[in-house]
Formats: C-alpha cells, sequence, structure tokens
C-alpha cells in the first residue's frame, strides 16, 4: 500500500482553524458540519471508505478526511490533482445514507461556501440553499482563502462542472 508522508497528514493552517472555530447548526437551519482536529489516518480512511462502498479492495488514499455532519458522513480533500497542494484539491462529502458529490473546487472555495452558510451535507443533500450569510466563518475564509468570494450555489456549480462524474465513479467501486 502506498504510504503518504506526515506532512501530507498535516492539516492546512486554514482547517486547522476551522477546527477552533464553532459552527453554529442553529437548530436545524444552520451548517450541520463538525471539523475535525486533525486528519483521520490512512487506515481508517481506507476502512471508512471499504465500508461505505462494499468494496474490499477500495483503496483511500486520494482522501484526507477533515469533518463530518451529525450523521456521520464525511468531508475530505480529494487528491485528484497530481503534484498540487491539499489547498488546491477539492472538497467531497459522502453521506451516512449514500449521498455523494464534489462541493467545491479547493479548500478556499470550501472556506467561501461555508461563509455562505452552506456546509458539505447542505450542498450535496439541498444543492446549496439560499446564501446565510455567517460572520464568524466570513472573516475565517477572509484570512485563508485565495480564491475570491462567491455564493456557495457558485461554488457548487463550478465543482460540479469540472468534476462531474465523481458520483458516478464512486457508485462503480460499489459492490
Amino acid at each position: 500500500m502506498h504510504r503518504t508522508t506526515d506532512d501530507d497528514r498535516t492539516l492546512p493552517p486554514a482547517l486547522a482553524d476551522l477546527a477552533r472555530t464553532e459552527i453554529d447548526y442553529a437548530d436545524g437551519e444552520g451548517i450541520d458540519f463538525e471539523p475535525y482536529d486533525a486528519f483521520d489516518p490512512a487506515e481508517e480512511t481506507t476502512d471508512w471508505l471499504r465500508r461505505w462502498t462494499g468494496n474490499p479492495e477500495a483503496d483511500g488514499d486520494a482522501y484526507r478526511v477533515f469533518g463530518q455532519d451529525g450523521t456521520g458522513g464525511l468531508a475530505a480533500l480529494w487528491r485528484v490533482r497530481p503534484g498540487r497542494p491539499l489547498t488546491e484539491q477539492p472538497v467531497v462529502f459522502m453521506g451516512s445514507e449514500g449521498e455523494c458529490g464534489v462541493v467545491a473546487g479547493s479548500l478556499s472555495d470550501f472556506l467561501w461556501m461555508l461563509a455562505d452558510g452552506c456546509g458539505p451535507f447542505e450542498a450535496v443533500t439541498y444543492g446549496a440553499p439560499e446564501s446565510r450569510p455567517d460572520t464568524t466563518l466570513t472573516a475565517l475564509a477572509e484570512r485563508h482563502a485565495t480564491t475570491d468570494r462567491r455564493p456557495a450555489r457558485d461554488i457548487l456549480a463550478g465543482a460540479r462542472a469540472e468534476f462531474p462524474t465523481f458520483a458516478e465513479d464512486i457508485a462503480a467501486l460499489c459492490r
């Protein structure tokens, strides 16, 4: 099995900052997302992907899991762009009930999505509902983002256009 470097398993500063930030669920009207203070270990990620797909040969090496929703659905950086840093990789979500999709084209775009009041679960399940800007998450995005601020629905549309077969590719892994 291919092993990654320790550096590739270290949270980028933006995710470390996000892990220290309280995200308001607002009784079901906010963002259903709990960021982690570390990436899941490689073995746990592979075990999760094997369970999620029912495929004992699935390899989780392309994913860096960094958070979850309240039901256990996981958000991850998807290492699909060779030679590019983790911050330039897309963010994906795989829910506990089979929901699956690309939610942002980069970590910066993901930060702007959160700032607009939309988490990975909401993006995949509801398609980035109306904008509900969050001042705390906007400040975090302003500190770390390298992309321009855009509404969550535009970020989601761009990510889906760039990676249109992600959900089908994951479905093809399922047994």
